[in-house]
């Protein structure tokens, strides 16, 4: 199935030639799922840009998150002179962005000098898993839906306090409440048209249980495409934000109350545009069942790309609304797999991943996963019709430590990822935990400053 931009290059032209656009962002996704790239001035890009690409520092998937370089990657390093990789626009992705003025955006793909593909970016880890449903004639679909937490300080306050003392948006429980969520309508408002005018399509917004806690919901599409609007999504909401003298972070545990999720919809379609996981009569199929039993079997060993980061482990807690059981239910919200919609509409919900993650690993993590069941053809156990919190399933893995040394060692993650990308990711753990180790946090300084 064909999409088409929400920007031509054509169009893009005469807006250029008519004074409408005079900047042009190239991006691309990095491994922490942040955009990084150039602006460059419209007419350089018509003319130079978009026949032949432009070049970045291939560092840029070689960092840790303060943009710092560090070792352990074989892609990057000192040794190997801190190159270039190219950066192709993908003009399927060519939009406007409307809270920028007179900009427009397109994502790229990484290439090396001689064209072959930077397999560690996380587009192309997901262009290959997808390539894989592609050879059994399936295709597939999601939806990303995530939370955040919106403060009343702009992001220079919340750094200058160290992100302590911040003023929620709201002073309680706002999820579902039309009066709380008219407090934040602005933003909210802003948000969704801003996001419309980039291509995206919105459909709702709603209070969450944290104390200023929001989500914007937007349609499902191609898995692809999901991702890149995700993508453009999370930035460009900062962006708006930080235009309305407020902060929001998407981080997936900012304190002790629940965490920001971005729980992820998944299903399949075949080459006619029928649903796949789907049977005749609008149950689950036999492929769903096997796609399902995947996810399950193998969630521990790739949670590493639900979960990247040593925060995102802090949202598994019992009674949380985040998942810490390895279980599917009939929309039963205590698993970490939901089962929801009826007919042509059935799909998988993966509650694992919060509002850190990547989308472009997560949804190649459950292609991968779903893959799996289908080609070991895994039986589906008995859903979880009560509380799976308490009913000793096996835990989602508790700390970034476990997941990537369960990553590491995974036989599933090196015959779907290969070794290189493996190895990739498993650097990234590493130089978090190895920094993370190293620092010294408010929880120690409170409690040993004067009582130890």
């Amino acid at each position: 199935m064909s999409r088409e931009p929400a920007l031509s290059a054509e169009e893009l032209r005469l807006l250029v030639t008519a004074g409408e656009i005079h900047t042009v962002v190239l991006a691309f996704t990095d491994m922490q799922g942040r955009l990084q790239g150039k602006r460059f001035a419209a007419p350089f890009f018509l003319d130079e840009v978009l026949p032949h690409g432009s070049e970045g520092c291939n560092y840029l998937l070689a960092v840790d998150v303060e943009m710092g370089t560090v070792d352990g990657y074989a892609m990057s390093s000192w040794e190997r002179g801190y190159g270039d990789f190219a950066m192709r626009p993908d003009l399927a992705t060519l939009r406007r962005i409307p809270w920028e003025d007179g900009t427009a955006l397109v994502l790229a793909d990484l290439t090396w000098h001689d064209g072959s593909p930077v397999v560690a970016s996380p587009r192309q880890i997901l262009r290959g898993q997808l390539d894989r449903l592609a050879a059994r004639g399936w295709q597939a679909y999601a939806g990303t839906e995530l939370e955040f937490l919106v403060f009343k300080n702009t992001y220079e306050q919340a750094w200058d306090a160290g992100y302590r003392g911040l003023t929620p948006a709201n002073r309680y429980n706002a999820d579902y409440s039309l009066l709380a969520t008219s407090r934040v309508e602005p933003l909210l408002r802003r948000l969704r048209n801003d996001m419309a005018g980039a291509g995206l399509v919105p459909e709702s917004a709603k209070g969450e249980c944290n104390l200023g806690q929001h989500e914007v919901v937007f349609r499902y599409d191609e898995a692809l495409t999901t991702c890149d609007q995700h993508s453009v999504y999370k930035t460009g909401a900062k962006e708006i934000a930080a235009q309305e003298g407020l902060a929001l972070t998407f981080m997936a545990k900012y304190d002790e109350r629940e965490g920001n999720s971005c729980h992820i919809h998944l299903s399949l379609r075949d080459a006619g545009g029928r649903p796949v996981l789907a049977d005749a009569e609008g149950g689950m199929s036999k492929v769903m069942r096997h796609f399902l039993a995947g996810q399950l079997a193998a969630l521990r060993d790739l949670s590493l790309l639900f979960a990247p980061n040593i925060n995102s482990y802090k949202r598994y807690r019992d009674g949380s609304f985040a998942p810490t059981a390895v279980a599917w239910g009939n929309d039963n919200r205590t698993c970490a797999f939901r089962v929801v919609g009826h007919g042509a509409s059935l799909r998988l919900e993966n509650r694992v991943p919060g509002g850190d993650v990547n989308p472009y690993l997560a949804l190649a993590a459950m292609v991968a996963a779903g893959l799996h069941g289908v080609e070991q053809e895994l039986e589906l156990p008995e859903p979880c019709a009560g509380n799976a919190y308490t009913a000793g399933y096996p835990r989602v893995p508790g700390s970034l430590r476990d997941a990537a040394a369960l990553w590491s060692d995974s036989a599933l993650a090196a015959a779907a990822f290969g070794p290189e990308v493996v190895a990739h990711y498993a650097n990234m753990a590493r130089v978090e935990l190895e920094q993370f180790d190293t620092a010294v946090t408010d929880w120690e300084r409170f409690r040993s400053f004067e009582r130890m």
